[in-house]
């Protein structure tokens, strides 16, 4: 490594930022913890080139760092899942001359032939598949399902390193890649710098707790939804808030809360700033995660560092996050739902939420960063 070079790092950003849910919370906080580590690194000389879609998300996800002299921007202009994608973004990338590219995400472009390290979430589309998980028509989906499939191998292969957020998820690529066995590094997420606060700053006085249920998310049917809103039949004093800034899907379950006569009952929130989702959280009896699949359960973790018990469906990637702090239920099973609801509210609420507290101190950004960062140092 010259210790005179200015290493150039490409970073795509294109789903950083707060509508692209969990990998945009994901992205947007290791952008600004690699760019702090940067900084302060006085070993080697490093200009992070990073791709946005536009200059509105270039400005919200960097914040005071968009004019670092760290920080190069590039605007693309380009979607992520696309054609443009696989044609035009590796021209951009060629043309920024970087010495490493990192993709927080399976979508790289197959043309492209740099240095490469990704991170893989989950392979959720190799086993949540069928036409009843997209909006698109039949032979679009299976088009595009074959694309992903191509497309997501290619990046396990060429990645130099693969980082993926739990032992669950590692043993799934292991699964389906096994000849990516030997790169893969588990490095689990952390929860951003609002929610660290509520975790480092109990309130001596609890809210009252209303008669309420929160399920924070997107809403794909993977997400399974549908078995809180079944078992709110049976649960007529309780509310479900829904807080999600994704719209697809949202006309199935309102179908779905039209069907099962519950619409007093669920309110559809749309986009949450932190601040006011954690003063929800605060006030309700429990978050509720319901999924079939997940990479990791970043909202549960939120939730927890904010002091409200979490109710999850009974999988084993939540196992392995949440261990003895959520109330596991069985996902396909409504009276599983409602009896581990039960258990919540016979148990010792402070106790619930202490065990959740010393979870969620489990998990840093700030410790993540320094595992990727220290990857970037090695393959430059």
């Amino acid at each position: 490594m010259s210790v005179n070079k200015t290493f150039r790092i490409g970073f795509d950003a294109r789903l950083a930022g707060r509508k692209h849910a969990g990998i945009g919370r994901y992205s947007e906080n290791l952008i600004l913890k690699l760019i702090e580590l940067a900084a302060k690194n006085n070993q080697v000389k490093v200009k992070f080139v990073i791709f946005f879609f536009d200059t509105e998300q270039a400005k919200e996800v960097l914040g005071q760092f968009f004019n670092h002299p760290n920080v190069e921007v590039v605007i693309t202009n380009i979607k992520h899942y696309g054609l443009q994608e696989q044609l035009v973004l590796p021209k951009f990338y060629k043309k920024a001359q970087l010495d490493l590219l990192y993709v927080p995400h399976w979508n790289v472009p197959i043309f492209y032939r740099g240095k490469l390290i990704v991170t893989i979430h989950d392979l959720l589309w190799h086993e949540q598949k069928g036409t009843q998980a997209t909006t698109l028509k039949a032979w679009q989906y299976f088009v595009k399902y074959l694309v992903y499939k191509y497309v997501s191998k290619q990046a396990a292969k060429k990645a130099e390193v693969i980082f993926v957020p739990t032992e669950t998820i590692k043993k799934t690529v292991i699964h389906y890649y096994p000849f990516a066995k030997n790169k893969i590094i588990v490095s689990k997420e952390g929860i951003a710098s609002k929610y660290q606060n509520a975790l480092n700053h109990q309130p001596t006085l609890q809210p009252r707790i209303k008669k309420q249920l929160i399920y924070t998310g997107s809403l794909y049917p993977h997400k399974n939804i549908a078995v809180v809103i079944k078992s709110l039949k049976k649960l007529p004093k309780y509310q479900l808030l829904i807080a999600s800034s994704r719209s697809i899907f949202q006309d199935q379950i309102q179908t779905l809360v039209a069907h099962y006569k519950v619409k007093k009952q669920v309110i559809f929130l749309g986009f949450v700033p932190d601040e006011k989702l954690i003063t929800l959280y605060q006030q309700s009896m429990a978050l509720v995660q319901p999924s079939l699949s997940e990479g990791f359960g970043l909202t549960g973790i939120e939730a927890m560092a904010s002091q409200i018990p979490v109710l999850a469906s009974d999988i084993e990637v939540f196992r392995e996050i949440y261990q003895d702090a959520a109330f596991f239920f069985d996902p396909n099973s409504s009276a599983s739902f409602i009896k581990a609801l039960e258990n919540l509210e016979s148990a010792n609420r402070k106790e619930v939420i202490k065990r959740g507290v010393q979870v969620a101190s489990q998990y840093s950004f700030d410790k993540m960063a320094k595992d990727i960062w220290s990857q970037f140092l090695k393959q430059l």
